[in-house]
């Protein structure tokens, strides 16, 4: 289904594109769910959806594209824009990084190699130490940030899961190690026990592949959002977010996801993944089933092909015949 301007040659190549690619991977096995946080492992493993937005707001589905899942890890991406907006993008810089680790996305090993300080704000200790830094009175002010950022970017008003909530804090005793750790090196900038929390009620929420794709599509139109029409984050950030996304979005992948697909991209162990291609659209995927890396094999699949088919790769050179 494609939801846009069906006269448009290039909405009918994206619209294609989208149909393909579900079609090509909605039969694909690989990979399982989550398991160390009981709420993902329940998930039907079956669910799919892929889905485009344009930045002129066009809409592009194929499959299960507004069943919600929660959106896990890429919270980290609208949680950075909001701390990097309060203290600047250098100030955020030299606080949390922008070097990818080489090492999982909950690596312990990673903060002792650099005395306990984070290297990025993709993975779980970069993430909490963007979590500490937004300015906030207490900890529900801090979480009423986030998700107005989360709901800002989507275009409609995010909800946390209490299941799903639940489910995490219960389970989320390695998070709070590393967040003493960083505690201890000096780049925990409120309560850690407080920023486990939050950062944990942050990857709560629910949204669907057509909300993802706006969260894209935000960055892919220079901070606005396409769908609302609401300036979300300032032009001058979006360059450093989308550096961050290229470098670790895909966690001990990205490398090889740059390689291939040559997008900024960001995973969540719920199943989602986005690519960002600037000033064009953005893709969004869904598929429960994850990779060793904590990336859904056939969201990957799927992103890549409808990258491929529109030539949206960013070290792609343009023909200028």
């Amino acid at each position: 289904m494609a939801i846009a301007d069906e006269r448009s040659p290039r909405n009918t190549e994206i619209a294609a594109a989208v149909s393909a690619a579900y079609a090509t991977h909605r039969a694909d096995s690989g990979g399982a769910n989550a398991s160390y946080i009981p709420y993902l492992a329940s998930v039907d493993s079956s669910l799919f959806a892929v889905a485009v937005v344009t930045v002129d707001g066009s809409v592009h589905v194929a499959g299960d594209s507004h069943v919600d899942f929660a959106i896990e890890s890429i919270s980290k991406l609208t949680t950075m824009a909001l701390a990097m907006s309060q203290i600047g993008p250098d100030a955020f810089h030299s606080k949390v990084g922008a070097d990818p680790t080489g090492m999982a996305f909950n690596s312990v090993m990673a903060l002792e190699m650099h005395s306990d300080l984070p290297l990025s704000p993709m993975v779980n200790a970069g993430a909490m130490a963007s979590t500490s830094l937004v300015v906030a009175k207490d900890a529900e002010d801090r979480w009423r940030q986030i998700l107005k950022m989360q709901s800002e970017f989507t275009g409609r008003d995010l909800q946390l899961s209490e299941v799903v909530n639940s489910s995490e804090q219960q389970t989320n005793f390695h998070n709070r190690a590393i967040a003493w750790l960083l505690y201890g090196g000096g780049a925990m900038h409120c309560d850690p026990m407080e920023a486990v929390e939050i950062y944990t009620r942050q990857c709560s929420t629910m949204i669907s592949a057509v909300d993802l794709a706006t969260m894209g599509a935000t960055l892919a139109f220079d901070g606005v959002n396409p769908v609302s029409g609401a300036r979300v984050v300032e032009s001058e950030l979006v360059p450093h977010l989308l550096a961050e996304m290229m470098m670790e979005g895909m966690y001990t992948r990205s490398g090889d996801w740059a390689y291939t697909v040559g997008l900024p991209g960001k995973s969540g162990v719920g199943g989602g993944v986005v690519a960002v291609a600037p000033g064009e659209l953005a893709i969004a995927a869904f598929s429960p089933p994850l990779d060793e890396a904590g990336n859904s094999v056939r969201a990957q699949a799927a992103i890549a092909d409808v990258a491929t088919a529109l030539e949206l790769g960013l070290f792609r050179s343009r023909s200028t015949s």
